[in-house]
């Protein structure tokens, strides 16, 4: 249910999203798994099990969910099978099979066995939060976030989202932070970071568990190496680590919100309701207090941004990408 890890967009506030236009958009592309030779296959889903929508909408906060399926052919399993009908024809004809040909009965190979493939299938969720200006997106990896938008764009075009440029860097905030011992805007340090030197083949220090205002890391700084990932703690509420990419990984949403997430329902649709909206007012704060600590949002940026409403406290809700393998060789 909760966010894993967080990438977020910037969405252009000149591009009103309708709910109506966008659920009819998404219904258009349903998943579907793999058929065939098809090597991969993605589409929306409903964000759970107990909707029947691919965009569940409550409060302003529109939720959607992008499954992918892959085939897993390993490439082991096809070279034995080569090397079997190799050994197969040399034997059989008394000659050396050529590199061409080689590559001809690979493709036959692969043709053959990839209906017959397990699938490795995930999902990437996300949720639309207009009133911030954010697309918020439930995957550390910038490639599959970038991907669920790219597919939105496609579902909805244009669909303006855009990686959100600050003012500051955030590996020169994170280093001021760490060399003042001391964090703002309502985070402070946790007990993870990593430095790196600038140089080429540059250094590399990662500590985890540790006092991060001791005055052996302080040193580091002073030698010029700069930190690219924080343990961070915001507002006693949420613990997440801050990359110099601007990505939250391993969010971990601390007990007194999931405390108040139980308490908000009695079924799994009510304590689904009440979860999602507890989150997704709990990371718009966060965000809107991290990019106000970045300095605030790049004004050449070339986007036209929603206002940013920075706030001093806090009030909050879903889920994480996900591998299982589905489909066993015949």
């Amino acid at each position: 249910m909760w966010f894993k890890q967080l990438s977020f967009f910037r969405l252009d506030d000149n591009f009103p999203i309708d709910s109506a236009k966008l659920g009819d958009a998404l219904a258009r592309r349903p998943f579907q798994r793999c058929s065939g030779l098809d090597w991969f296959s993605e589409g929306w889903v409903a964000p759970a099990g107990h909707l029947d929508s691919p965009l569940h909408e409550s409060r302003g906060y529109r939720m959607v969910s992008l499954r992918r399926e892959d085939k897993v052919l390993p490439a082991g399993v096809i070279r034995d099978h080569l090397d079997g009908k190799v050994a197969e024809i040399e034997a059989a004809e008394l000659r050396k099979v050529g590199r061409k040909e080689k590559l001809q009965l690979k493709e036959q190979i692969t043709d053959d066995l990839l209906p017959r493939a397990f699938t490795r299938s995930g999902r990437t969720t996300a949720y639309i939060d207009s009133s911030r200006g954010w697309l918020m997106v439930d995957s550390g990896t910038a490639s599959k976030a970038e991907n669920l938008v790219s597919t939105l764009r496609e579902a909805l075009p244009p669909f303006p989202a855009a990686l959100p440029r600050t003012a500051l860097s955030p590996h020169a905030v994170m280093t001021d932070w760490l060399a003042a011992g001391e964090a703002s805007y309502g985070f402070e340090l946790d007990a993870e970071c990593e430095l790196k030197d600038s140089s080429e083949n540059g250094a590399v220090v990662r500590c985890t568990r540790i006092d991060l205002t001791a005055e052996e890391i302080r040193q580091h700084i002073a030698t010029g190496k700069q930190v690219t990932r924080l343990g961070l703690i915001w507002r006693e509420r949420i613990r997440f680590v801050l990359t110099d990419q601007l990505q939250l990984k391993r969010l971990q949403f601390l007990d007194v919100l999931q405390e108040e997430a139980s308490q908000a329902g009695d079924d799994l649709a009510s304590l689904f309701d009440a979860t999602f909206l507890l989150m997704a007012e709990e990371l718009g704060d966060l965000v809107n207090d991290l990019v106000a600590a970045l300095g605030g949002l790049d004004a050449g940026a070339g986007s036209s941004p929603a206002p940013l409403a920075f706030t001093a406290s806090a009030s909050t809700a879903a889920t994480g990408d996900s591998s299982t393998i589905d489909t066993p060789w015949d």
